[in-house]
C-alpha cells in the first residue's frame, strides 16, 4: 500500500497536463496517516477485478461486492494501480456527486486530494461540481489543495476561475450566495448570543446536512467556549439532526479536558465508552497535558487508569512521566504513586532500573531523596526486581547526602524484599557514609556487612574506611577498629590498609600505636614496613623508641644487623648524634662490636664528632 503512497490523491506541483509528481517530491506535503481509533467495523477492501468504465459499472460492482462508499472505500478505490489514472478519479468523482451527491461518510482530507487531482489535472467542470458538495457537506478548501490548483488555473490562463478558486479559498463561496464555511457560519451564530430557540433556529436555516466532520470542527472551534460547544453538542445529537460517533465524542472530550469542566470530561468519556467508542490517542495525551499542566494530578492519574483498560492504551513511557510528575509534585503523594504503579504492571507491563532511576532523578530535584524507601517498597510490591547497580547507587546517593535513617529504611527494605545486597552494595553503603563523614556509622554498616557476608569481601570497604579515618585525622579510632575486627573476627586488612594506617599514625605521633601493628602484618604474612617508623624514630624518637621499634619488627629476639645499621645512619642523617651514641650504648654486645658500626663510628669521629667513651666500651 505504501508503495503507491496515494500516487493518486497527490496535491504537488506540476508541470504539465498528464503529469503528477510521487508524493515525496514535495516535502511540504506530509505522508497521511489513516490510523482510526472508532470501533466501527471496517470497510470491506476494494478487489483489484474492479472494471472502472462506466459510472453504472462502478455503482453495480460495489454494491455486487456490499461495499459502502465511505471514506476508508473511496480511498482504497482511488489508489489502485490504475493504467488511466486521470480518467479513473474523473470518473469516480462524477459518480461522487452524481450518485452520491450527500457526499455521507466523506471526509474533508478525501475530498480536497480528489479537488486536488481534478483542479491539477485541469478537469475544471469535474473541480467546480465536487467543490459543491464538499461546501454542501461544510468542508473547505486546504491550503496545499489551493496551492496546486491555483498554479494550474494560472498556467492554463482561467482568470474567472482562478478569481472563483480565490474566494473558494479565502471565504469558501461557490457564486451561490453563501459566504464564510458552514462550520464557520454555525460557531458564528453560537457564540453570538445566549443559546435559545432562535440560536437553533438560524443553525437550522443553514439547511447544511451534519456529518461526523463539521460537529468536530464545530466542537473544535468553540473550544473557548465549552459551554456552548457542549450544548451544541448535546442539539444536534436530541434534535435528531446527527448521531454522534467516536469522532465527535473525542472531539467534544478535547474541548471539556480541562481544569473547569473535569467532571463534564469524565461525563463524556464514560458515555462515549458506553456507546462502544474509543478515547483516541490524540484526545488522551491533550487532557493528561492539561491535568498535569494545572498540577490536577489526580484526575491525570485516573485518565491514565480509564485509557489503561481501553483499546488505544497509553505507551509505557507515560507511566514513567506520571510517576516522575508525582515525585516531584508539590507533595509526595504515596497513593497516587501506588496506584499508577499498579495500573502499569497489571496491564502486563514490568517495572525496570529505568523507571526507578528517573524516580530518583525527581526526588533529588526537590531534596526528598529520603523517601527512596518508601518508593521502593511500592515498586518492589508490584514485583520490580533492582539490579545490583541500582542497588548500590541508591545506597550511596542517600548515605552520602548523610541521610542515614533513609539509608537504613532502604537497606532494610531491600533485605526483606528478598533483594539481598552483596558486598559491593554493602561497599558503597560504607562509601556513603564516609563520604558524608559519618564514620561511627560507617563503621557500623561494616560491622553488619562482615556479619552478613563474612570478613573475605570486607577488605575494600574496610581500607575505604580506614582511609576515611585517616583523612579525618583520627587514625587512632581506626587502629583500634582494626584490631578489633582482627580479634572478633579474624579479619585480615590488605597490606594498603596496614602501611596508610601506619603513616597517619607516625605523623600523628602515635607511635606507640603504629608499632603495635608491626607483629599483626608479620602475622598476616606481609613484610615489615620499617623505613617509616625508622625516618620518624630517627627524627624525633629517642634510643628507647629505636630499640623498642627493632624489637617489635621481629619475632627473635633482635632483627638483622642491617636494621640496626640502617637506625644508626638515619640517627647520624638527622643530626642527631648524641641519640645515636646512646641507641648504641642500648645495643647487644655483637651489634658494638660489628666492623661495619664501628666504621660507622668511626668515620663520626673523622668528622669532629665527639663520641663518649661509654659508647665504644663494653
Amino acid at each position: 500500500m505504501r508503495n503507491h503512497q496515494w500516487r493518486l490523491l497527490l496535491l504537488l506541483r506540476h508541470h504539465s497536463r498528464t503529469t503528477l509528481l510521487p508524493l515525496h517530491h514535495n516535502p511540504q506535503i506530509p505522508c497521511a496517516s489513516f490510523r482510526h481509533f472508532s470501533s466501527n467495523p471496517i470497510n470491506q477492501p476494494i478487489p483489484k477485478t474492479l472494471n472502472l468504465s462506466t459510472l453504472e459499472q462502478i455503482q453495480t460492482q460495489l454494491d455486487a461486492n456490499t461495499i459502502p462508499l465511505t471514506d476508508s472505500s473511496l480511498l482504497d478505490l482511488l489508489q489502485k494501480d490504475w493504467k488511466t489514472e486521470n480518467e479513473t478519479v474523473r470518473r469516480v468523482s462524477r459518480w461522487v456527486v452524481e450518485k452520491r451527491g450527500d457526499g455521507v461518510g466523506l471526509s474533508s482530507k478525501s475530498c480536497n486530494l480528489m479537488l486536488g487531482i481534478l483542479g491539477s489535472n485541469g478537469f475544471v467542470k469535474e473541480f467546480w461540481d465536487l467543490g459543491r458538495v464538499v461546501k454542501k457537506m461544510g468542508f473547505g478548501l486546504s491550503k496545499e489543495t489551493f496551492r496546486v490548483v491555483e498554479e494550474r488555473f494560472r498556467g492554463d490562463g482561467l482568470d474567472d476561475d482562478l478569481d472563483r478558486l480565490r474566494r473558494f479559498y479565502e471565504t469558501k463561496e461557490l457564486n451561490d450566495g453563501v459566504v464564510g464555511s458552514v462550520e464557520d457560519e454555525v460557531c458564528r451564530i453560537v457564540r453570538g448570543r445566549v443559546w435559545d430557540e432562535e440560536v437553533e433556529k438560524r443553525v437550522m436555516g443553514l439547511n447544511i446536512s451534519f456529518t461526523s466532520d463539521l460537529v468536530a470542527n464545530v466542537v473544535g472551534n468553540l473550544k473557548r467556549e465549552p459551554s456552548k460547544a457542549l450544548i451544541f453538542f448535546r442539539w444536534v445529537d436530541e434534535s435528531g439532526l446527527f448521531k454522534h460517533d467516536g469522532k465527535t465524542h473525542n472531539a467534544m472530550a478535547k474541548v471539556l479536558g480541562r481544569g473547569d469542566y473535569a467532571d463534564r470530561f469524565w461525563n463524556m468519556v464514560r458515555e462515549m465508552r458506553d456507546a462502544g467508542y474509543e478515547l483516541e490517542t490524540g484526545t488522551y495525551m491533550e487532557a493528561m497535558s492539561d491535568f498535569v499542566g494545572m498540577r490536577m494530578m489526580r484526575d491525570a492519574v485516573d485518565l491514565y487508569q480509564f485509557a489503561m483498560t481501553g483499546a488505544n492504551k497509553p505507551c509505557e513511557s507515560d507511566c514513567t512521566f506520571l510517576l516522575k510528575k508525582i515525585a516531584a509534585g508539590k507533595e509526595l503523594d504515596m497513593e497516587l504513586f501506588s496506584k499508577v504503579v499498579k495500573v502499569f504492571t497489571e496491564n502486563g507491563n514490568e517495572l525496570d532500573d529505568s523507571h526507578k532511576d528517573a524516580v530518583l532523578k525527581s526526588l533529588m530535584s526537590v531534596g526528598r531523596l529520603g523517601y527512596s524507601s518508601k518508593i521502593l517498597e511500592v515498586m518492589v510490591g508490584a514485583g520490580f526486581k533492582p539490579s545490583l547497580a541500582l542497588q548500590k547507587k541508591m545506597l550511596f546517593q542517600l548515605s552520602s547526602l548523610g541521610n542515614k535513617d533513609g539509608a537504613t529504611k532502604l537497606m532494610e527494605t531491600l533485605q526483606g524484599s528478598g533483594c539481598e545486597p552483596d558486598s559491593k552494595t554493602w561497599t558503597s553503603l560504607v562509601q556513603g557514609h564516609c563520604v558524608a563523614g559519618n564514620l561511627e556509622e560507617a563503621s557500623l554498616c561494616f560491622k553488619r556487612m562482615v556479619d552478613a557476608e563474612g570478613v573475605a569481601s570486607a577488605g575494600y570497604a574496610f581500607e575505604v574506611l580506614v582511609t576515611s579515618y585517616c583523612s579525618k585525622n583520627k587514625p587512632i579510632e581506626a587502629c583500634k577498629l582494626l584490631c578489633d575486627m582482627i580479634t572478633a573476627k579474624d579479619m585480615q586488612p590488605s597490606h594498603p590498609t596496614y602501611k596508610t594506617l601506619i603513616k597517619k599514625l607516625l605523623a600523628q605521633n602515635g607511635l606507640e600505636y603504629a608499632v603495635e601493628l608491626l607483629p599483626l602484618m608479620k602475622s598476616h604474612g606481609f613484610p615489615p614496613y620499617v623505613d617509616p617508623f625508622i625516618k620518624h624514630v630517627a627524627k624525633s624518637g629517642t634510643a628507647a623508641d629505636a630499640m623498642a621499634l627493632l624489637k617489635a619488627m621481629t619475632v627473635q629476639k633482635y632483627p638483622s644487623t642491617a636494621v640496626f645499621l640502617q637506625m644508626f645512619k638515619a640517627f647520624s642523617a638527622a643530626g642527631r648524634f648524641a641519640e645515636a651514641q646512646d641507641f648504641l650504648v642500648k645495643c647487644p654486645r655483637y651489634i658494638r662490636e660489628n666492623p661495619d658500626v664501628l666504621e660507622l663510628f668511626a668515620s663520626l669521629v673523622s668528622k669532629d664528632v665527639v663520641v663518649p667513651a661509654a659508647a665504644v666500651v663494653s
